[in-house]
């Protein structure tokens, strides 16, 4: 404690005030000349130990609450000043600092007020969802980052780019890879563009997947991706190099509002013709039509990862040769969703994917195993859910693995016409019929009482808390 110097002058000045004390009154109980106590208050002198120890002898202050009080205030001001609405406000930390330190009770007021607004804005959200499932569109909105943009962008339409899977069959056929897709477009990248493909050690590359040097035309890969991703990162920068027209295109017709918007729809453009490269669509649509979807016969066949393999089943939308429409979600084990894709749009309206008995949820108790479950929602409509949880990069061996986990469905309806539908349970006594798991859309927009997984309470219903009775759920309501 001695060799940190620790200025707390708004502090100690709230500690004064709220015991009613004068500085002269205060400077006598600690021993001090009321001048040095009004240097310390106004930050221009340090407390020193003696100093700490006589106000928690005397004042009853205790040590922590001389240090590092603003901290936590100081980080949760950064948050509410990167919000979309409040970005570029602050030139740096240093106001957030002197008002943390010198204006706690208003830096508390602030927060305050950002989380009603936050509040506000995510009932705004769901109120407006729930109005667009009753057919009632509406114009709220509120402040998104690009990637919010991107991701719903995305969300909304089909997952098939019909340009890029023509592009990608046209750069297939060229570079005619046979078993080995990899090697063809190393040898396509180095012959037309002198791009030489290297694999470099994690110390070399701690925090890249790929780089791309212009100076010396190298493409490095780090060696934490496995064999399938490494082929995804070299195909991306095929295609992107390849395709840039009809990239180019596909952003366009996307409208995002800005550059950084329009950069990250570029990065997600790459990845689907990438997928598109690794497998063509008339050979995997065929295949999937053979295997009945099974996920594990098409990363085989291809050479994928399971990720990839499930991705792709969600572009399957050509006209006349249209699969069944999947839709996927991709959570990490904290519950935040952050893919959402589906072959004619994820149904956000009809399914949501927030509910915590889905499947994809207990799939990280058992990681690696499909999880496949029929799931109904309150309006009775029905979904053939697998899920499973997918290994991100490699790490050192003190590093925690990435590890998330892949949702993959469809309606109810499809159920025979995919592997996995075998494997639901049926019901006694009803032929044709299969065991459901009822859920809803997410906690704040689904009315089933006694829900032992509820998280929140609806925004549709009051709370009605009864001292005589209790429920089942964590939050009664009427």
């Amino acid at each position: 404690m001695a060799e940190q110097k620790i200025f707390a002058g708004p502090r100690i000045r709230r500690i004064r005030n709220a015991k009613g004390l004068t500085q002269t009154s205060m400077a006598e109980g600690l021993g001090i000349s009321p001048s040095y106590l009004n240097l310390i208050e106004r930050n221009q002198r340090p407390l020193t130990v003696q100093l700490i120890l006589k106000l928690a002898s005397v004042y009853k202050v205790e040590p922590d609450e001389l240090q590092g009080e603003a901290r936590g205030s100081i980080a949760s001001l950064k948050e509410v000043f990167a919000d979309p609405l409040l970005s570029g406000e602050l030139p740096g930390d240093q106001e957030l600092v002197e008002m943390a330190e010198g204006a706690p009770n208003a830096a508390s007021a602030v927060l305050k007020l950002y989380r009603a607004y936050r509040e506000q804005a995510e009932r705004l959200s769901d109120l407006s969802e729930l109005l667009a499932r009753e057919g009632l569109g509406t114009a709220l909105s509120g402040t998104r980052l690009p990637i919010d943009e991107v991701h719903e962008a995305f969300q909304r339409r089909p997952n098939h780019f019909p340009a890029l899977e023509e592009e990608s069959e046209v750069f297939s056929s060229l570079l005619d890879p046979g078993d080995d897709l990899f090697g063809a477009l190393k040898a396509w990248l180095k012959r037309e563009y002198g791009i030489v493909v290297k694999v470099l050690p994690v110390a070399t590359m701690p925090n890249w997947r790929r780089r791309y040097d212009r100076h010396s035309q190298r493409l490095f890969l780090s060696e934490r991706l496995s064999p399938f991703d490494q082929l995804r990162e070299v195909a991306m920068e095929a295609c992107l190099i390849r395709m840039e027209v009809a990239v180019a295109a596909g952003i366009e017709g996307l409208k995002l509002s800005s550059d950084e918007a329009r950069r990250l729809a570029r990065f997600e453009l790459g990845r689907y013709a990438a997928h598109a490269l690794m497998m063509p669509y008339p050979a995997f649509q065929a295949a999937a039509l053979r295997a009945r979807y099974d996920i594990d016969v098409l990363k085989s066949r291809f050479g994928v990862s399971f990720e990839q393999a499930a991705n792709r089943l969600t572009m399957l939308q050509r006209p006349g040769a249209a699969g069944v429409p999947f839709f996927m979600l991709e959570v990490n084990n904290a519950g935040h969703a952050f893919r959402r894709a589906g072959a004619q749009g994820f149904p956000q309206s009809r399914f949501g994917g927030g509910c915590p008995k889905l499947p994809i949820h207990a799939a990280f108790a058992q990681p690696g195993q499909i999880l496949v479950e029929a799931v109904e929602m309150p309006d009775g409509a029905e979904f053939l859910c697998i899920a499973r949880t997918l290994e991100g990069p490699q790490g050192a061996f003190n590093e925690r693995p990435r590890r998330t986990a892949l949702l993959l469905a469809c309606d109810i309806a499809f159920k025979d016409e995919v592997v996995y539908g075998a494997a639901l349970p049926g019901v006694p006594g009803k032929a044709g019929a299969v065991a459901t798991t009822p859920v809803g859309p997410a906690c704040r927009l689904c009315e089933r009482p006694g829900c032992l997984a509820r998280a929140e309470p609806p925004v549709t219903r009051p709370l009605g808390l009864d001292e005589m009775v209790t429920g089942l759920s964590a939050f009664d309501f009427q």
